[in-house]
């Protein structure tokens, strides 16, 4: 379930210890700037990025606009109104930035001046056809029935009426509304006529949450939209990944289904420039969210379909078309770091470009040059440009920089751990500042969520590994079986086996940690969220006295209540291998449920839950904190009426780390 925690994960920086003359608080992290790429100039001279920051006190944020040369210098603040500029970018012929303000596109010079707002209605994302002559849209269209549609004279009735599954997902309720695209006419800076809704029914184009302008793309020539759609509804929807690549022709509004053959995932459309070949991500298996990313490649001359990353034995994420045509580039997970590959359509080889412990995000390319996000357990991410023939890379922007160049942080070292099953497993061990060996410090080990999410060099900020440190504690993140980029043997052992040997991998890491010299054996603790979280409240009744604290963070607790009451079937189908009631009953709910143990708890417990959490709805909370009250166990209950499955609001998300650090010092300290 990347999406049980989805790109979430951890780390950051320090909080306080006695030899730290400068670390980071819970606020300081807010004061952290967070940059990302949007976009690099037609002619590859102008590098467009965003920098998002935030005011604690006001418990808000914005996001504003910057350009950079893309061979390096200053960067130049082109925006800077009080909301979030989004979905920025260049047109086509690079003499304007368009980008979305509160919703409506706007554009501007690209040095920032000529500012302008150009629609009268919000979108949710945009794109500049590559003629120049349209955009495509997407915005909210009302399909289904209201309660006030249905009893109009009672418009103070707080109620819902709900007929079929899928009425909330992740953290919204469903009010008959559905992402839908559209094409409109454009010249010159103006919006001509109406726009065209090239799907116009009850669906979403860009998928619901996460989707993005990623699953929409032109055709060089602008007379087709590819993109990608899951046309289901309702309990249909809930039981499958099935989602396909539509095209869309302009001149006859006929849509034509791609992939109709594949019965997973397929999304991230791209065109080659010359308009010949499409690619796209795709996965095999219906049901498997966390199947292995292959790329696709159509060739409209031909008719034939490759797939181009065959023999390829982990995920091909974010593939693009070189601006040249002559290549693939896309990014792939290498033992819990993510590097930039290449593909050459000629020579039909694959290349890694760049290599050491970082993260690769998204990027973009022209001639020899990528602008890429990167990001490490002790940096957020920066802008920096890689060469595409020497994979050679450098930093471009500083957007934190001088923040980061005055605090204490704590040494990443990596170990690889033997397992019960004598496979080897990578285990990142991370150090307080003025770490000493001759002294023991508690320990914490640090259960993932996804459960196919890696422990990599991502930069969160939430489970913050370099506060954890800070305070005073080694932290222990283990890439334990389920987690991706250590081939798919090892990503696909997690299903059906939560409570097996992913468990036994935990318990191997910190066992092969208390028998360092400086380990404190006596003062562990572990702490996760999602799959992490139930990890917790399942090592809670199985640790045979290792642990003396446990924080646990939106956990499964009881398998047959999360089942009834989850959102996306398909995930607990697949992975926990079907509902209560099947004959024989899946051993999952026999075996690996945390409930069935909860006789054996002992230790002290943090349970932390929000009230939005759909994903892991907040009964599986409240069952934990009553299960430890009612045995006279230490516990307490974090509470968050307006958050989901993360906490995203600054002041609760200082909080969090507040109370976290407060229980860890209690129980350990």
């Amino acid at each position: 379930m990347k999406n049980l925690y989805l790109g979430l994960l951890l780390l950051v920086l320090p909080l306080c210890t006695a030899t730290a003359q400068n670390v980071i608080t819970p606020e300081k992290l807010w004061q952290l700037e967070r940059a990302s790429l949007m976009d690099l100039s037609p002619d590859g001279e102008l590098v467009l990025f965003a920098v998002a920051h935030f005011d604690i006190e006001a418990n808000t944020g914005q996001q504003d606009l910057f350009i950079i040369p893309a061979e390096g210098g200053e960067a130049r603040r082109i925006t800077a109104f009080e909301s979030y500029e989004t979905n920025a970018r260049f047109r086509p012929d690079g003499e304007k930035i368009g980008f979305l303000r509160n919703g409506y596109f706007w554009e501007m010079d690209p040095d920032g001046t000529n500012k302008r707002k150009v629609s009268d209605f919000t979108m949710g994302g945009f794109a500049y056809s590559p003629t120049g002559d349209h955009i495509l849209y997407f915005k909210e269209v009302q399909f289904g029935k209201t309660t006030l549609d249905h009893h109009p004279d009672l418009p103070k009735a707080e109620a819902r009426i709900i007929d079929d599954l899928m009425y909330r997902h992740w953290d919204s309720w469903y009010e008959g509304k559905h992402r839908n695209i559209f094409y409109v006419a454009y010249e010159d800076g103006k919006i001509k006529g109406e726009g065209t809704n090239i799907i116009d029914e009850p669906y979403d184009s860009p998928m619901k949450p996460f989707g993005g302008m990623s699953q929409i793309q032109w055709s060089p020539d602008g007379k087709t939209i590819a993109y990608t759609c899951k046309k289901k509804f309702g309990k249909d929807f809930t039981m499958s990944t099935n989602s396909n690549i539509y095209l869309y022709d302009i001149e006859s509004g006929e849509t034509t289904n791609l992939t109709p053959d594949n019965d997973g995932y397929d999304r991230q459309p791209h065109f080659s420039p010359d308009g010949r070949y499409l690619l796209w991500s795709s996965q095999e298996r219906d049901g498997f969210e966390s199947d292995r990313k292959r790329i696709m490649v159509h060739d409209f001359e031909t008719g034939e379909r490759t797939e181009v990353s065959r023999g390829w034995d982990r995920n091909a994420d974010n593939p693009q078309f070189s601006r040249e045509g002559d290549r693939i580039i896309f990014t792939s997970g290498v033992h819990a770091t993510f590097q930039i590959f290449e593909y050459d359509l000629e020579s039909e080889e694959k290349r890694q470009l760049t290599d050491g412990i970082h993260n690769f995000y998204g990027f973009a390319q022209h001639g020899d040059l990528i602008v890429a996000e990167k990001s490490t357990m002790s940096m957020p991410n920066e802008l920096f440009t890689v060469s595409l023939e020497s994979g050679e890379f450098s930093q471009l922007t500083d957007v934190n920089t001088e923040l980061l160049s005055g605090l204490d942080l704590g040494e990443v070292k990596s170990e690889w751990v033997e397992t019960t099953d004598g496979k080897e497993m990578l285990v990142w061990m991370i150090y307080p500042p003025g770490f000493d060996p001759e002294k023991k410090y508690p320990t914490i080990l640090y259960c993932q969520g996804g459960p196919q999410s890696p422990v990599s060099q991502f930069f969160s900020y939430r489970w913050n590994f370099q506060m954890m440190v800070s305070d005073g504690y080694i932290v222990v993140a283990p890439n334990r079986r389920g987690l991706p980029s250590f081939g798919r043997e090892w990503n696909d052992a997690i299903s059906e086996d939560w409570g097996g040997q992913a468990m036994k991998d935990y318990l191997s890491a910190i066992d092969h940690a208390a028998e360092k010299p400086y380990v404190d054996e006596d003062r562990l603790g572990a702490v996760g969220a999602s799959f992490g979280g139930y990890s917790v409240f399942w090592l809670a009744g199985n640790h045979n006295g290792r642990f003396r604290s446990f924080i646990s963070h939106c956990g499964l607790f009881n398998l047959e209540s999360w089942y009834a009451t989850t959102e996306e079937q398909f995930f607990a189908n697949w992975d926990i291998g079907g509902p209560f009631w099947d004959d024989p009953i899946p051993e999952s709910y026999l075996k690996h449920s945390p409930h069935t143990y909860a006789g054996n708890w002992d230790t002290p417990i943090l349970v932390i839950h929000g009230e939005k959490d759909f994903r892991v709805p907040i009964g599986e909370g409240i069952q934990a904190f009553h299960t430890a009250q009612l045995q006279d166990i230490k516990s307490r209950f974090l509470y968050f009426p307006t958050e989901g499955h993360w906490v995203l609001q600054p002041q609760n998300s200082v909080l969090w780390h507040r109370e976290f650090i407060r229980w860890l010092d209690e129980t350990l300290k």
